[in-house]
């Protein structure tokens, strides 16, 4: 069976994150973004493109393998919960790079990985401001900023 990346909206990302504690939120989107527009909150950031260059983390998949590992999320000895039972939700912008970013996942091995489909801002309405159709901070989920 080929695995696939799973798609979620924010708000039943944010119930899957309330009711497992094993599962993560990592936020995909640069550095700045994650920092200065905000973020849900209790999201680990680990980009998928990052500044200066503009290019795909060619260390994405391995920087998530090593968070899981490293028992910041699990211990890797846990049989009743493996690693491969982990939920991983990825969020950016708009659903877009986080969506990359899981195939990536899914191309490593990784299975149940989940897109946040809106994002953290949703897509431009027509007067190009974002948060305003969908996404995380659109349906008022938990997040912070700087």
């Amino acid at each position: 069976m080929t695995e696939i990346v799973h798609s979620i909206a924010p708000r039943e990302a944010w119930r899957l994150l309330e009711e497992n504690p094993k599962a993560i939120l990592i936020d995909v989107r640069a550095e700045m973004e994650y920092l200065w527009i905000g973020h849900p909150k209790g999201a680990i950031h680990i980009p998928w493109i990052d500044e200066p260059d503009w290019t795909v983390n060619p260390h994405f998949a391995a920087e998530v393998r090593k968070l899981l590992l490293g028992g910041v999320i699990t211990d890797h000895d846990d049989v009743e919960h493996p690693i491969d039972s982990i939920p991983i939700l990825l969020i950016c912008r708009s659903g877009n790079r986080s969506l990359e970013a899981g195939k990536e996942l899914v191309r490593k091995g990784f299975s149940n990985v989940y897109n946040v489909i809106e994002g953290f801002e949703g897509p431009l309405d027509h007067e190009h401001h974002r948060s305003t159709i969908s996404g995380w901070r659109f349906h008022g989920l938990p997040w912070e900023q700087i």
